[in-house]
Parts: structure tokens; C-alpha cells; sequence
């Protein structure tokens, strides 16, 4: 089993010109991942190439146009890789997840009738809540899976609460401010049986693990490239057959076929040509005969390398006086959770101890994270939720060690 070393880092993050940037005298320390990743140098020349070679609006009979062309096709076909999906035809771009999910959520508005039920969950992202929540204004019933107190979906409720009336079940694979990773199998399993469709909301999950989006038989996933490396681009797979039956907010002069129909406007066409870049990037860490299988490969050993730095985060801020850590336990194995550590130091807000490690060069969120409903549930909401730390591919140990050294300090 192959691993990422120490020497290997080193030559990784050279890959990433925003980390080795200096303020104050010191380089920056990133663990506000889960907010947006850095940039490989690949990603920002693949976007500064299409400026310099083909900025061209799509479907010309000329060559920057056709150019234009082939960047969003390649770009489709190397998300469909990434997704474990059966082509370019099931995955739709745009400018991010939430403008994605609007869409969709008038499209299903559509098809859903007047008491229908929607289920949502607690543990959500916004942007997996706000889409559905306003669909009670069409009459449609919202109905909340809630979490447990270690921050993971209450599954037995969720059994109850679901119908013959739930149409779908919204849910992420992965909790942005915990780092919970849901069952998606067995969420599928509860959606089939009341006949329901299933979407999940992947945008925490993607930048750490591997999607099969076949394997899981979902209906809907969608992500973000930002969060993986590349630009802010917003991605939906939809399972084959299944767009073509809802009717998008769309132009009369819009591409009437999947993966078209749910696409507004003009896209951003250097953004795009970045996602490709991204998704390669990520290939290059892999092995195997195809694109996916070394997609597929790579992601593992990301993810034990992202894993490995996460259990030492855990621990250490676990022997910190005053730290209290939210959201499972982090196991010995990777899988169960992302690198992702949310916590408090007693006595002390979150925006002030975000304020006092950023002066010493430490990148970290406070907040709720657009996760608001989480940070509710969990008694948090009137008191500056919590610190977010994430792990990323180009995390060294060390800069772990210093975060727990300036925590250690400030406690």
C-alpha cells in the first residue's frame, strides 16, 4: 500500500504557489480547506491558456469556438470520471452548487404536487436546506431528519419519519462543520423503499474520498471543484434518463437535452477548462490503466495521508485544557469522517481565537459555516459556533504541531 512520505510533501506543495506566501515575516499556515482549497499551478495555467489560446463563446463554426467546445466536453467527461458516472451526458455545470440545487428544486417543484414530502436534515449545509425549505411556499411539507448528540444523523428517526408521501431526501455525504460522513447506502435503502429519489450533496465529501456514484445508485449528487483544487465551479450529476423528465428554468434557445437543460447562460469557460485541470491533478497521484481507475487510487492514498494528520490533530487538541471537540470521534481508520475538527477553548469565542492564531499565520474559520441549523443543535448558535480546522493534501505534520502548539498556548 502505497503512502505519501514526508520528501513527497515537500515536492507537492511546490505545486502550490499560494503556499509559499509570507505575511509578517512568517508563511501561512492553511487549514481553512473545507472553505476552498489552494491551487495547483496546473489548474491556474489550464485557465490562463484558455484566456491566452480560445476565449470563445460555445458552438462557432470556427476554431476558438469549436476549442471552446472541446474544453467543456473534456471537462464533463473527466467529472464523470471523478464521479464513477456512465458519461459526459450526466453531468451539468455551473457557477456553484447552490445556484445548481435552485434550479433543480423548481424543477422537482414541478413534478411534486401540492402535501408531497421533502426530507431534509439538521446536518446540512444550507445550501441543502434553503432550496427545499422555500418549496413550502408551493405547498409541499419539509420534513427534518435530526442528529444525535454527537452530531450524527438520528437513523431511527429518519425511518420514521419517512412516508409513502416523501418524494425525496435531500442529504450531504458529509457534514462541513463536523466532518460526520453519513450512510449513504443506507440512506438510499430508506429512499428506495418509500419510492423516493435520493440527492446528496457531496461538496465536504469530494475533496477526501472517492464517489461512485453508480455504486451508490444516486439519483442526484453535486459538488464543488473549488473545494477540490480547482475553481469555483459548481457540478450536478444527475442520474441518466432521469433530467430529461423535469422541466429546469430554462431559454426557449437553450439545449433541450440532458446534460444541457438545467444549464443557464453562458458558463465560465476558463473556470471549466480548470476543472479538468483539477481532476487531472488528482489522477496524477494514482495508478492504473484508466483515467478513473487512478482516480480512484490516488483518493485512497490522499485520504489516509489527510486521515493520518487528522487522528494527531484529534488527539492533540483532546490533551488541550479547556478544548471541547464536537462531532464523532475521530477512529483509527479512515472513512468514518473527514479531516475536518471542529472545537472550542473555554473562555475564549471562536472569532477571538481565529483573530489570535490568524495574527500568528494559522488560516482557520468561525462560525456556523453555513451550516447553521448544525451549530443550532448543538447549542452553539448565540455563542460564535465553533473553530473549524481542516486537513488538506498539502498539510505538513509540522504545521499541525505548531496549530497545537499556539492552541496549547492560548488555553
Amino acid at each position: 500500500m502505497r503512502e505519501i512520505s514526508d520528501e513527497e510533501i515537500i515536492r507537492i506543495r511546490k505545486h502550490f504557489p499560494s503556499l509559499h506566501r509570507e505575511w509578517k515575516g512568517q508563511t501561512l499556515k492553511y487549514f481553512d480547506g473545507p472553505g476552498g482549497s489552494q491551487v495547483p499551478d496546473l489548474v491556474i495555467e489550464a485557465v490562463s491558456d484558455y484566456y491566452r489560446s480560445c476565449n470563445a463563446n460555445s458552438h462557432g463554426l470556427f476554431v476558438t469556438s469549436r476549442e471552446t467546445d472541446e474544453v467543456l466536453d473534456s471537462a464533463r467527461i473527466a467529472m464523470s470520471d471523478f464521479l464513477g458516472a456512465p458519461g459526459a451526458e450526466t453531468i451539468s455545470l455551473g457557477a456553484n452548487m447552490t445556484t445548481l440545487n435552485y434550479s433543480l428544486s423548481h424543477a422537482l417543484a414541478r413534478k411534486f404536487n401540492p402535501g408531497d414530502e421533502i426530507l431534509i436534515t439538521a446536518l446540512d449545509h444550507e445550501a441543502n436546506r434553503g432550496p427545499w425549505l422555500a418549496l413550502r411556499e408551493r405547498g409541499m411539507k419539509i420534513r427534518e431528519v435530526p442528529i444525535t448528540a454527537e452530531g450524527r444523523l438520528d437513523y431511527p428517526a429518519l425511518e420514521k419519519i419517512v412516508s409513502p408521501r416523501t418524494r425525496l431526501v435531500a442529504a450531504g455525504w458529509a457534514s462541513n462543520a463536523l466532518g460526520t460522513v453519513n450512510d449513504i447506502s443506507r440512506l438510499r435503502e430508506i429512499a428506495r423503499r418509500a419510492n423516493a429519489l435520493l440527492l446528496v450533496d457531496a461538496v465536504h465529501y469530494a475533496p477526501h474520498f472517492s464517489i461512485d456514484v453508480l455504486a451508490e445508485d444516486l439519483d442526484f449528487l453535486l459538488c464543488s471543484a473549488y473545494k477540490f483544487y480547482g475553481p469555483h465551479v459548481g457540478i450536478l450529476y444527475s442520474r441518466p434518463g432521469l433530467l430529461e423528465q423535469l422541466e429546469p428554468d430554462r431559454l426557449a434557445t437553450q439545449d433541450q437535452a440532458a446534460p444541457f437543460r438545467i444549464e443557464t447562460g453562458t458558463l465560465n469557460h476558463a473556470a471549466i477548462s480548470g476543472v479538468r485541470a483539477a481532476v487531472d491533478y488528482i489522477s496524477g497521484f494514482g495508478r492504473g490503466e484508466t483515467r478513473r481507475a487512478k482516480l480512484v487510487d490516488g483518493m485512497a492514498m490522499i485520504s489516509r495521508y489527510e486521515h493520518h494528520l487528522a487522528l494527531h490533530l484529534y488527539h492533540g487538541l483532546q490533551q488541550v485544557p479547556g478544548i471541547e471537540i464536537y462531532g464523532p470521534p475521530v477512529s483509527e481508520s479512515p472513512g468514518g469522517r473527514t479531516p475536518t475538527i471542529a472545537f472550542r477553548l473555554k473562555g475564549v469565542s471562536p472569532a477571538e481565537m481565529c483573530e489570535k492564531l490568524g495574527d500568528e499565520g494559522f488560516l482557520l474559520w468561525d462560525g456556523d459555516f453555513y451550516a447553521s441549523r448544525v451549530i443550532e443543535c448543538l447549542g452553539l448558535a448565540d455563542k460564535g459556533g465553533v473553530v473549524r480546522a481542516g486537513i488538506s493534501l498539502y498539510t505538513r505534520k509540522v504545521e499541525v504541531e505548531e496549530l497545537l502548539e499556539a492552541v496549547r498556548a492560548l488555553a
